[in-house]
């Protein structure tokens, strides 16, 4: 019996994977973003098949539990081919192109009330009268606002690498998040990751199969867009395959609009990066004078900058994006300063001038590591930046692990979690009262 079982539900997953749209829901690839203020807006994005029609939300509070105040809501649609025709993998490893045309759903809900979590459900069928009505059997979605001030918590990842030949790297991750959840004994108000969530951005049948996973279904989540994410098979380029799979805040600059974009959570402004979009010296400096103004324009308690490229080579400790970032983070007064890439974990105290300081100014450095253990990296002897580097970690190319960041009105807190639970590192980011103006 037990071997029947197993059976079946391999060849579940298999089914998923081979056609993830059609094992979905009407809707598939639900994801809930962080607005501009995340106090207040949270942003939707959800797909469905050509021709299901419109398509809308009906949400309330989670304490609703009769959905007797529940509010409906249109979505704006537009149709996404970005991904049609695209060569990609199947599970089984046979090679195929995508077949991916469909609706791509939209909306942004505003006037929410702050630390409140809600609950929502997507339908796109039709009633006799052409309008679209909520399917009382849809899967129930959840978010939580950002509280309006200073005591929050995030769990972190980055390197997910999702690939369908190789099922386990989603899985190894998910039960990484998992781990977090166990360590924090409660769930995270939000999520963040780093980066590079698939293998090749392109392939979407890698996505609605991601976003299927539970840990998507129940967190608001932000993140970057990595080099993996922005690339084909064939070594194309494009951010539209982030973009599209997002419904990120669309405040970035011109050509990186809904992929580069900022956030105020709580007392916290978040500015994340397309490192992809900043190779040259004048697309560096295009995303520099952009940064610059976001954060003089949203004072506020904590400034933390993401982008996917690492700060340091965590190898040998060789400075990477550092050397181009540190100016502009000591001129800003950034606090936090978080990246991936290189697999490897690597963190600082708080550096400016290219010194450690007694945390009262200057920025931490946070690099994450891997969590598919397929991609890790191992570590080597430190050659460079002994003085700036405090910690490095790595399990060499099986390396799993994540991070929670706990917030209040004195600290950020950012520990390190291997996939044991095991406290790895802990990191302190000191609030600076001059930010408060």
């Amino acid at each position: 019996m037990f071997k029947k079982l197993s059976l079946l539900l391999v060849a579940l997953t298999a089914l998923v994977w081979l056609n993830p749209v059609s094992a979905q829901h009407t809707a598939y690839t639900i994801i809930a973003n962080p607005g501009e203020n995340a106090s207040k807006k949270i942003r939707l994005n959800w797909h469905t098949k050509l021709g299901s029609g419109d398509s809308q939300i009906t949400y309330t509070k989670k304490s609703d539990k009769n959905w007797k105040k529940a509010i409906r809501a249109l979505a704006e649609q537009e149709l996404c081919t970005v991904f049609d025709t695209i060569y990609s993998k199947k599970p089984n490893g046979e090679n195929f192109h995508e077949d991916a045309r469909f609706m791509r759903n939209t909306i942004a809900l505003r006037g929410l009330e702050e630390d409140t979590e809600y609950q929502y459900k997507v339908s796109s069928e039709k009633n006799a009268t052409g309008s679209a009505y909520p399917n009382e059997n849809s899967e129930i979605h959840y978010f939580k606002t950002a509280p309006r001030a200073n005591k929050w918590n995030m769990g972190i990842i980055s390197d997910m690498h999702v690939y369908a030949p190789l099922p386990n790297r989603q899985k190894v991750a998910m039960e990484m998040i998992r781990q977090l959840e166990k360590q924090h004994k409660k769930p995270f108000d939000m999520m963040l990751h780093v980066g590079d969530m698939s293998a090749w951005g392109d392939s979407y049948s890698f996505w609605p199969t991601l976003y299927a996973d539970s840990t998507f279904s129940k967190y608001v989540w932000a993140g970057v867009n990595g080099n993996h994410d922005n690339m084909t098979r064939l070594n194309g380029q494009s951010n539209q395959f982030f973009r599209n799979v997002n419904n990120n805040p669309i405040n970035g600059y011109a050509g990186q609009i809904g992929v580069s974009y900022h956030f105020m959570y709580g007392d916290a402004l978040f500015v994340m990066l397309n490192n992809e979009a900043m190779k040259s010296d004048e697309e560096l400096a295009k995303a520099q004078d952009w940064t610059r103004k976001v954060i003089k324009n949203n004072p506020a308690k904590y400034i933390i900058v993401m982008e996917h490229y690492q700060w340091f080579m965590g190898n040998d400790g060789k400075s990477s994006q550092y050397n181009r970032w540190k100016a502009l983070f000591d001129e800003c007064g950034v606090d936090l300063a978080i990246s991936g890439n290189n697999h490897i974990y690597v963190s600082t105290n708080a550096l400016y001038a290219d010194q450690e300081t007694d945390g009262t100014k200057g920025t931490v450095y946070i690099q994450t590591l891997s969590s598919d253990n397929e991609r890790g990296r191992a570590l080597e002897e430190q050659l460079y930046n002994k003085d700036l580097i405090k910690f490095r970690w790595s399990e060499g190319s099986k390396t799993v692990g994540a991070l929670i960041m706990n917030a209040n009105k004195k600290r950020l807190m950012l520990t390190l979690y291997d996939r044991n639970g095991n406290a790895i590192d802990q990191v302190l980011v000191k609030a600076k009262a001059t930010k408060l103006r």
